[in-house]
């Protein structure tokens, strides 16, 4: 029986998607900053490549492009609060991470800051950039990721529902639930 649909028109109904904290900055000629995004996802495995949907109107915009890198940081959901803030706060007249109680640590590649609080980093240099209307998709190389160590196990993998991510829908935050499967459950064969 087909299953009654409404059409509207095209929107960014794509959800849940990541809320990420982008730092920017150098922290000498150029302030560290953070903003929140949820416009961001993989975009590339080889190289990896991550985007992100930044208004030019954003301090952080002025950011990326004079120094051409980013910092993708994955906050938990016990952060919700603090990400909701960076999202509102303007970085030009706003030190988020004091305002926050927040942390910058140099990243280890880029001029970008980390967030020491968030359990997952990783460092962006801009590659590629589409303007692509309301927002511009800097497109970001991964040149490195910091872990935080409690995240990986006794064989050396990442364990991700250790971290409780933070994920963002139509408006509302929510914390990731319970892990349902892995990718190829659906066809590994049953160990009998």
């Amino acid at each position: 029986m087909p299953v009654d649909k409404t059409i509207w028109p095209g929107s960014t109904q794509l959800a849940p998607v990541p809320a990420v904290l982008v730092g920017t900055g150098d922290g000498r000629r150029l302030p560290w900053n953070l903003m929140t995004a949820a416009w961001a996802g993989t975009l590339c495995s080889e190289p990896p490549m991550v985007g992100i949907g930044v208004r030019p109107s954003r301090f952080t915009y002025s950011l990326l492009e004079t120094l051409q890198a980013f910092t993708v940081n994955l906050p938990t959901a016990d952060q919700a609060e603090t990400v909701d803030y960076c999202g509102v706060a303007s970085g030009r007249d706003t030190d988020k991470f004091a305002a926050r109680k927040l942390t910058p640590r140099a990243a280890s590649q880029v001029t970008a800051p980390i967030v020491e609080e968030c359990p997952l980093a990783l460092e962006c240099r801009v590659r590629q950039k589409l303007e692509l209307g309301s927002h511009v998709l800097y497109i970001g190389e991964v040149v490195a990721v910091q872990v935080t160590s409690s995240l990986i196990d006794e064989k050396g993998r990442l364990d991700l529902q250790k971290a409780n991510l933070l994920a963002y829908a139509h408006g509302h935050y929510y914390s990731l639930g319970q892990e349902l499967g892995h990718f190829g459950f659906s066809v590994r064969k049953s160990r009998a």
